[in-house]
């Protein structure tokens, strides 16, 4: 490798890692601003908080890769050009793309590294990530009895503590409403005083009570009426709670493996041939459905009277034509009938089905995805390299600027694509249509780079302008 070489990959390799360390980190701590309440407040473990966090990054790959290798190729041209670096280069016979040349090596590795995560890691990272913040969420905040307040977290029952000790653990003035029989039954135990502690493994409260009273009503069954009430007096009592529901629990894989984002590619084609197959199935039976209806109203029809009896014995012709009239009414009627049922079966079966192609549609969005990020790195690369030979600033400024304005265009017009491959306006090819449209402009701005163009150079519009009202 030659001295040069080295030079480029350490200028370009320097901004890639930090630029990639830095939007993941964003786009991270968008997630936690996000689920703030969901983590705090819980008892979580650090390891639990680790576990999560690290599985959202690795979702964040896909979004924060491709920006990564577009500011860091302009960063990187930017900066040979303003230090004259570049002109240098060029006045030693080396072209631009042979100056892009380590570059590029390293983008294509990044573009074979970007496809194996999209379809090895990501799935299994996408249900780790999926199974933890379902568990942390549906996880009851840790047990936190406040003095003056009152607690409703343990089912059945409310708890009001007067005031706390500092140890946390000694209560006084202690009142607890007891309603886990139901309305038929309450109960209300005072305390002046009290202990509360947790077992070894923390599937029970327990209070430990002092110089009280327990007040029941009850009006179940024959004592509907009667409602009597107790009063018991106590020196001490305990209480126990069972708390195994504020525990963090971890749910089964099988509850997240069906969906489409943890499945690679060859599952993938499995379940799309398979979801293929049903909704065929499913067409068929619609079709007989909507046509069962119409096939016995023609049937009726060719026979009148299933529809309304013939009049018999009757010679009067205004009773015949009555008889004909009533017929016809009756014929309108069914037929009307008929036709609003099938109307209806119709939208039912039309909105079935369009819902079962847009589940099939995610599958082949998520399958054109695994190789729309690996292209992205390339493509990206493709425009954001010449742009920086072109422009010649480096620094963080422009080169911050121009790759957040590329990255919104594609990331949008990536958007629009696939809303319109979900709801059946396009194919799944629409997917790469951000791709066909950045493409122009990497090839345009390569060329405008390889043959020195001053495409973005102010004097020359400047003299270009004058030039042009001159003729005038």
């Amino acid at each position: 490798m030659k001295k040069l070489d080295r030079l480029i990959l350490r200028s370009f390799i320097g901004p890639l890692v930090l630029t990639f360390a830095i939007a993941v980190f964003v786009l991270l701590m968008q997630f936690v601003w996000k689920y703030v309440d969901d983590l705090v407040g819980k008892g979580l473990e650090f390891k639990v908080i680790a576990e999560l966090l690290l599985y959202a990054s690795a979702t964040f790959v896909p979004m924060a890769l491709p920006i990564a290798v577009l500011f860091a190729s302009i960063m990187t041209m930017g900066n040979f050009g303003e230090r004259y670096e570049l002109v240098a280069m060029k006045a030693g016979g080396i072209s631009v793309s042979r100056i892009m040349l380590p570059m590029a090596f390293v983008v294509l590795l990044l573009t074979g590294m970007a496809f194996y995560f999209a379809n090895n890691v990501m799935p299994t990272a996408m249900l780790r990530y999926r199974m933890t913040l379902y568990d942390i969420t549906r996880k009851k905040p840790a047990v936190n009895i406040r003095p003056g307040e009152y607690y409703k977290e343990i089912e059945g029952y409310v708890i009001r503590v007067g005031s706390k000790d500092s140890d946390g653990s000694t209560l006084h003035d202690v009142v607890i409403y007891d309603h886990s029989h139901g309305m038929n039954e309450t109960s209300v135990t005072v305390a002046s005083s009290g202990v509360m502690t947790a077992s070894a493994d923390n599937r029970f409260l327990c209070f430990t009570l002092r110089d009280g009273y327990s007040y029941t009503e009850s009006s179940s069954g024959d004592q509907y009426y009667r409602r009597p009430f107790t009063t018991i007096g106590f020196d001490e009592q305990t209480l126990t709670f069972d708390i195994s529901s504020f525990s963090f629990n971890r749910s089964s894989e099988d509850l997240f493996k069906g969906s489409y984002q943890m499945m690679n590619i060859a599952q993938l084609d499995t379940t799309v041939r398979r979801l293929d197959s049903s909704l065929a199935v499913r067409r068929a039976q619609g079709a007989e459905q909507i046509l069962a209806p119409l096939h016995a109203w023609h049937q009726a029809a060719a026979e009148p009277s299933r529809i309304v009896k013939k009049v018999s014995g009757s010679n009067d012709r205004e009773e015949g034509q009555e008889a004909q009239v009533k017929l016809r009414n009756s014929q309108i009627a069914y037929a009307l009938n008929t036709a609003r049922t099938a109307a209806k079966d119709v939208r039912m079966q039309a909105e079935l089905q369009q819902a079962d192609q847009e589940y099939i549609n995610r599958h082949l969005i998520e399958w054109q995805r695994k190789y729309t990020l690996s292209v992205a790195c390339l493509l990206l690369f493709l425009i954001g390299a010449p742009f920086g030979s072109i422009v010649r600033k480096g620094g963080l400024g422009l080169p911050l600027v121009a790759s957040v304005l590329f990255f919104v265009f594609y990331y949008v017009v990536g958007m629009i694509a696939e809303k319109a491959v979900r709801e059946s306006a396009i194919g799944p090819i629409g997917m790469w249509i951000s791709t066909f449209a950045m493409l122009p402009i990497g090839i345009l701005l390569t060329i405008q780079a390889t043959t020195d163009s001053a495409l973005f150079d102010a004097s020359s519009w400047k003299k270009f302008f004058g030039k042009l009202f001159r003729r005038r």
